[in-house]
């Protein structure tokens, strides 16, 4: 059991980590009866307009049909893979929820409570069975109210919204500071003393009562875990990602006691509560610490303040994961630790898995791609002392273009690994006309990790870099960035209706009205006329799978 706690720990961040690579491929494609395509302005002869146009786009109109009855189910089945990941951070978080001060004391005398106030062990099984069963309908109801509170579409809107993603970096500090020891989370006495009354009543209301009254007084240790599980849920925009996380966390926390309640002799082999108990919560605390900062990198490269650098992030996990191994060792004490008369071997362990961590971090400072985490940190291209993409690139800066001219957008954007990128629609689709090569839009995100990870896992592979920095004219295009456009490029979608008034509105706008999908990455290759050459693909992270879509772009555009 001892064991088994520290590696709850280490199962909530896979999973956390398996979930925040999935949060920007999940949402589902825009459901379309009819396309209609944007039709936007010309730019001025002067250069200064940059709307897209949507000549183009009618000639392609057909190949676009073909490219939504693609992304459709490829949308679905991502969305679907989401789902089963939000329920494994449920039952993750269910499962440290088990070990917390306010739960796992409670497990003897809930326990023992139904063994014997049950006229037979039979009785008493039922009773925890329906114990565990009111405590998963309480959870799952919190979170569909969730869904219905907010909607689909605003749970589609978090994942890339600068203000909820600043706001979630707020909550998940307060989250930290309280496993922390800095207070508790608490809800009002009288909510819990009222359902305590009720909880006397025999029957199913009592047992129901019972489970409601151990939601209210465990609020303090759970709610922090609650809370976290929502915004991953939310974060991944999944319709119902808050029920289904609701459901795992629930069932992880529901199981103990029915397995106890069938075999009370296990109650015995039980560790003893203690101070353990306030380390989990600890640990728990810096874990939540690292994670409230990939939202605060989200907001600042969404609206380019440019504070929080590639360097500053890693500076940051690597203080973090320092701090808390020297608190796993304990020579870091928080005001409700109790004194450590000898280190346990978990500890040890556990210490040196998180030391490991921290010196794996330090080359990252001077440019390393750390792809085991990459899809984590800010993007490359903001690490202002970088080695590796300069030794990768030939130091090209991907500012200027290949004519000599200078990008639109280029003092927002910097393209990964050093490729002369685009970042305007309009202006690749010339330089593409003018060089007679095939386009490569790549629809991304500044929050979206599975980006992120594509171009520091994949887009190195020396191949599919090759492909990308000779043969395609590559643009890419931010669907979820906050620069305003000019009062004259702005506009109202005839797609959605609404007013286009940032880049990011813009190229979602046009994802969704020209090939009907709303996730990212999604990688789309065009001739320089604006035809679709193949079906496009989301993150896909088998370089030579990435290769042979990028091949199979070639040779329908003639080059292969």
């Amino acid at each position: 059991m001892r064991l088994l706690r520290y590696l709850v720990v280490f199962m909530i961040l896979a999973v956390n980590s398996a979930s925040m690579v999935q949060a920007q491929d999940t949402a589902g494609a825009i459901p379309v009866d009819d396309i209609e395509f944007t039709d936007i302005a010309e730019a001025p002869a002067d250069g200064t307009g940059s709307a897209v146009t949507d000549t183009d786009t009618v000639k392609a109109a057909k190949a676009t049909q073909t490219v939504s009855a693609v992304s459709a189910p490829a949308d679905k089945s991502a969305e679907q893979q989401s789902l089963w990941l939000i329920f494994i951070a449920g039952f993750a978080w269910g499962l440290a929820a088990i070990i917390m001060p306010c739960i796992f004391p409670m497990l003897p005398l809930t326990v023992s409570y139904f063994t014997k106030s049950a006229d037979s062990r039979r009785q008493a099984v039922s009773k925890a069975i329906l114990y565990g069963i009111s405590i998963i309908v309480i959870y799952v109801v919190f979170g569909l109210l969730i869904t219905v509170i907010f909607g689909a579409d605003t749970l589609n809107d978090l994942s890339t919204n600068g203000i909820f993603n600043f706001a979630f970096f707020l909550l998940l500090l307060v989250f930290a500071a309280s496993f922390l020891g800095a207070f508790e989370i608490t809800l009002p006495s009288s909510w819990a003393n009222k359902l305590d009354s009720k909880a006397d009543n025999k029957g199913l209301s009592g047992i129901f009562f019972m489970a409601a009254t151990l939601a209210l007084v465990s609020f303090s240790c759970t709610g922090p875990l609650i809370g976290t599980l929502l915004v991953q849920a939310a974060s991944m925009g999944a319709l119902l990602g808050p029920a289904v996380g609701m459901f795992g966390f629930s069932l992880a926390l529901a199981i103990p006691f029915a397995v106890l309640a069938m075999f009370p002799s296990m109650l015995k082999s039980l560790p003893r509560s203690g101070g353990w108990l306030n380390s989990v919560k600890v640990v728990l605390g810096f874990l939540e610490l690292g994670f409230a900062l990939k939202f605060l990198s989200n907001v600042d490269l969404a609206y380019h303040w440019n504070w929080f650098d590639r360097e500053v992030f890693l500076s940051l996990w690597i203080v973090i994961a320092v701090m808390m191994g020297f608190y796993l060792l304990g020579k870091l004490k928080f005001a409700h630790d109790t004194e450590l008369s000898f280190i346990s071997i978990p500890r040890i362990f556990l210490s040196v898995i998180v030391f490991a961590f921290a010196i794996y971090l330090v080359p990252g400072l001077w440019g390393a791609p750390l792809t085991s985490v990459s899809a984590y940190l800010p993007p490359q291209s903001t690490q202002d002392f970088d080695l590796y993409t300069a030794s990768l690139s030939g130091g090209g800066s991907g500012q200027t273009a290949k004519s000599g001219s200078k990008h639109k957008y280029a003092d927002l954007f910097h393209a990964p690994l050093g490729l002369d990128a685009f970042f305007d629609y309009e202006e690749g689709m010339a330089y593409a006309k003018q060089t007679g090569k095939p386009v490569m839009i790549d629809f991304t995100g500044h929050a979206c990790v599975n980006c992120r990870k594509m171009e520091t896992t994949v887009w190195p592979d020396k191949q599919v870099f090759s492909r990308l920095q000779n043969d395609f004219v590559l643009i890419q295009l931010y669907v979820d960035d906050k620069g305003e456009l000019p009062a004259e490029e702005q506009y109202v979608s005839k797609f959605s209706g609404k007013k286009i008034k940032t880049i990011g509105n813009k190229w979602s706008d046009f994802q969704a009205s020209k090939f009907n999908a709303n996730s990212q990455p999604f990688y789309v290759l065009l001739d320089h006329s604006g035809k679709v050459l193949v079906p496009p693909v989301g993150a896909d992270y088998d370089p030579a799978s990435y290769l042979k879509f990028l091949d199979s772009g070639l040779a329908a555009f003639g080059k292969k």
